[in-house]
């Protein structure tokens, strides 16, 4: 049974997913009768370095198989201007080497890789009832088939400058599951390279926004976390804010854990699908 949480006149989620999802998000979720808004926690920038990655979309080739680890890493790596030629390079790497895979830790960025064109077949994710979408879910389904000698690309976010000093929380970075397929990769005989696609920075909170986010740790609003690092913004941004009345829907237990040490009183995990995130939220708009 859920806890029950501050009622309050047209209370909404808060989607904090960088944009363009957290919009996608709320439409996605008024489609299902969840009052939602977008508050983007996490500002998506362009790759740190270009010229490294231009050099490894030119050989994709050599590699058993590439893990987009969400979907603005899969954006900005098929972005606007290439897409259609590293498409068409995939294809000849797949022709050529029949067993190369895209690797998606859930359903949602490998919805993003389909919309870019890549091919179904070729994906491999989490099973659909896996407890988590997350970097052990995926290894369950791929780690079979890597064999020694193999090359994995994790292609990624890049932090831009933060000063955990001036932040309240310590609490498990969002990269502990890559760092963990990492290293099950190198015992399996096999060799990991990384490129960051795009710069991951704190959003500039605007008066009005310090204000909403105050009036939502108060009144019951739920938090829909989908990154640590989202809240480490958060309470970086508020540092003499308390969070004892706060309401957090966390779609991995490390998100929670990260949640419950920053000292949100209800913390509610949750799968990162949209349908069980729905469901969750109406049964807090309800207080059920």
């Amino acid at each position: 049974m859920a806890i029950a949480t501050p009622r309050a006149k047209n209370r909404r989620a808060l989607i904090t997913r960088p944009e363009p999802e957290a919009s996608q998000w709320v439409q996605a979720l008024a489609a299902q009768g969840v009052h939602a808004e977008a508050f983007p926690l996490i500002c998506i920038g362009p790759a740190p370095d270009v010229a490294r990655l231009r050099e490894i979309r030119q050989r994709l080739s050599d590699y058993r198989a590439l893990l987009f680890v969400s979907g603005n890493a899969a954006r900005h790596f098929f972005d606007e201007n290439t897409a259609a030629a590293l498409l068409q390079q995939t294809q000849v790497a797949i022709n050529r080497r029949a067993n190369i895979r895209i690797w998606s830790p859930g359903p949602g960025t490998a919805r993003v890789l389909r919309t870019l064109g890549v091919p179904a077949d070729c994906i491999d994710q989490p099973a659909v009832d896996a407890v988590q979408f997350d970097s052990e879910s995926l290894w369950q389904q791929v780690g079979t088939s890597l064999l020694p000698g193999d090359r994995v690309l994790i292609v990624r976010g890049s932090d831009a400058p933060f000063h955990q000093a001036a932040c309240r929380l310590i609490a498990p970075g969002d990269g502990a599951g890559r760092e963990w397929l990492s290293a099950q990769i190198s015992q399996a005989g096999g060799a990991v390279d990384y490129v960051a696609v795009y710069t991951r920075s704190a959003p500039s909170f605007t008066s009005q926004a310090l204000a909403r986010a105050r009036s939502a740790a108060s009144d019951g609003s739920p938090w829909v976390l989908s990154s640590a690092q989202a809240l480490r913004h958060l309470t970086a941004a508020m540092p003499e804010q308390t969070w004892e009345q706060a309401c957090a829907v966390a779609t991995h237990p490390r998100i929670a854990e990260a949640a419950r040490a920053a000292g949100f009183r209800t913390v509610i995990e949750c799968r990162p699908s949209l349908s069980e995130i729905a469901a969750q939220l109406a049964s807090i708009e309800s207080g059920a």
